[in-house]
C-alpha cells in the first residue's frame, strides 16, 4: 500500500489549525511522521504553507490526543504507536457503524437504499478512475449515508471523531482495498434490504478487520517497529 504521490492540496486559510491537526495526524497514523521524530514548527509550517500559529495550535490539539508529546525545551515529539493502538481505533470504529448498520436494517425505506446504492456507484466510478481524492471523498460519503439511515446521530458523533485517526488517503490509493470496499458494501446493502441483521453485522466488521489489518501490514513495512 502507497501514499499517494501527488502533492497536497492547498490548505484552507480558515480553520487552519484543524486542517494542521488533521495533516499530521495522518501524517503519524501513516509512518510517515515516526515515533520519536521532533515535529519543529517552523519546518512544518513551511511545509504546509502557513504560518507558526496554526500548527503550535495543531500540536496542543494533538497533544491532548496522545498523539505527540511535549518535551520540555525541546518542543515536541511523536509519541508511540503500537499494533494494538491501529486494532483499538478500528475496533472502535467497527463497533459503532455495525450498531448504526443493524439499526438500518428496520429503519431503512426504498429510498435509502437507492441513495446508499448511489453513493456505493460514485465510489466505483472514483476507483475505476484511480483518483484517491474522489475515491476518499466517495467513501465517506457512503458511511455518512449509512450513519444517517441508522438514525443515531450522537453515534455518528462519536464515529466521526474515532474515523479522524484513519489514513484514508492512505487506502484510497490502494486499487485492491477499493474495489474490495465496493464489492463489501454491495454485499451491505443487499443484506439490509433483506433485513438480516447477522449479515450485515457480519460484513460490516469485515470492513474494518480488513482496514486495520491492512494500517498494520503497511505499518510493519514502513519499518516503524523493530
Amino acid at each position: 500500500m502507497a501514499a499517494p504521490t501527488r502533492p497536497p492540496r492547498p490548505l484552507r486559510r480558515t480553520q487552519l489549525s484543524d486542517d494542521v491537526a488533521a495533516r499530521l495526524r495522518s501524517a503519524v497514523m501513516s509512518g510517515r511522521l515516526r515515533p520519536g521524530t521532533f515535529v519543529r514548527l517552523d519546518e512544518t509550517a513551511a511545509e504546509l504553507g502557513v504560518s507558526v500559529t496554526p500548527v503550535r495550535e495543531a500540536l496542543l490539539t494533538l497533544r491532548g490526543e496522545g498523539i505527540v508529546e511535549s518535551v520540555p525545551n525541546r518542543g515536541y515529539v511523536v509519541a508511540p504507536l503500537g499494533r494494538e493502538d491501529v486494532y483499538d481505533i478500528f475496533w472502535l470504529q467497527g463497533r459503532i457503524t455495525v450498531e448504526l448498520a443493524e439499526r438500518a436494517v428496520h429503519s431503512a425505506t426504498a429510498d435509502d437504499l437507492t441513495r446508499l446504492a448511489a453513493r456505493n456507484d460514485a465510489l466505483r466510478t472514483a476507483v475505476e478512475l484511480a483518483d484517491p481524492d474522489r475515491i476518499a471523498e466517495a467513501e465517506y460519503e457512503f458511511h455518512r449515508e449509512l450513519c444517517r439511515i441508522g438514525r443515531g446521530p450522537k453515534l455518528a458523533w462519536f464515529l466521526l471523531g474515532a474515523a479522524r485517526y484513519t489514513p484514508h488517503q492512505l487506502y484510497a490509493a490502494d486499487p485492491d482495498w477499493g474495489t474490495l470496499a465496493v464489492q463489501s458494501h454491495t454485499r451491505l446493502i443487499d443484506a439490509i434490504r433483506d433485513r438480516d441483521r447477522e449479515a450485515v453485522g457480519r460484513h460490516t466488521r469485515i470492513q474494518f478487520d480488513d482496514a486495520a489489518k491492512r494500517l498494520v501490514a503497511h505499518l510493519e513495512r514502513s519499518g516503524i517497529w523493530t
